[in-house]
């Protein structure tokens, strides 16, 4: 049983795998006291004012479990899984550095938002921001959702919110979310295509020293900005875009 439950572990992707797993662990940790919520949410005056500056990793990684609340944690971390393993497995495939710096330009703004509002926990605005991105680049898939509804997949972060709207009383995370994940990929995606090539997020290259590519010969689906220009010059006609891959529906 243990060895099973480690060898399906070790087939997540790498970034994945440690967002993922902390996101199991360290709530549990504070569902049976062992970590107090109060050291850990998000608070402007907290992290400026009182140089608490562990709270917005610890907001990345906290949820607080109650009886109430535990299986909107639990559906957090099935799309977590779901979405942020297809993306860094086959968008970002054999480049951790690049998924990583995706996910930290995304913490980054969601830190930033979430202090300025008030919002205390970054867990569902992060994978709302992966989700949109991934649904960004499988538009068309078909994706299954509650009681064998299926609609495309660019409308599932819109489905969402309004779910947790009505069932939740919410809607501000996944409205957040769906802003950062948006931002990522007109920065870094749709405006490149769009505009010759340049892009406004290029990871920085001291990130492949720590996390190098995982398979010889691979490179930036996106490619450099040099590379989207020449493509550009040399074929001023030719449609932009990328085939993106098939993706997954809901649930698999």
């Amino acid at each position: 049983m243990a060895d099973s439950i480690s060898g399906w572990f070790q087939t997540i992707p790498l970034i994945t795998r440690y967002w993922f797993g902390a996101s199991i662990v360290v709530p549990l940790l504070g569902r049976f006291g062992l970590i107090s919520a109060k050291f850990c949410y998000l608070s402007w005056e907290l992290v400026f004012y009182k140089f608490q500056f562990w709270r917005p990793f610890t907001a990345l990684i906290f949820y607080p479990v109650t009886p109430q609340s535990g299986f909107h944690w639990l559906m957090m971390l099935f799309f977590m899984y779901n979405y942020s393993k297809n993306l860094e497995s086959e968008v970002f495939d054999g480049r951790p550095a690049d998924y990583f710096y995706l996910l930290f330009f995304n913490w980054a703004v969601a830190t930033i938002l979430c202090m300025a509002l008030e919002v205390g926990f970054l867990l569902d605005v992060m994978v709302l921001s992966v989700l949109y991105i991934w649904c960004q680049l499988n538009k068309d898939k078909i994706v299954s959702f509650w009681f064998g509804m299926q609609f495309k997949a660019v409308y599932l972060p819109w489905v969402l919110c309004a779910f947790n709207a009505v069932l939740r009383g919410g809607g501000l995370h996944e409205l957040i979310g769906i802003f950062i994940g948006h931002s990522y990929y007109f920065l870094a995606i749709a405006y490149p295509q769009e505009h010759g090539g340049y892009s406004f997020l290029e990871t920085p290259s001291f990130l492949y020293n720590l996390l190098p590519n995982q398979r010889t010969g691979v490179r930036n689906i996106f490619g450099t900005a040099a590379d989207r220009r020449d493509q550009a010059e040399a074929r001023p006609q030719a449609p932009r875009g990328h085939d993106w891959g098939m993706g997954r529906p809901l649930g698999q």
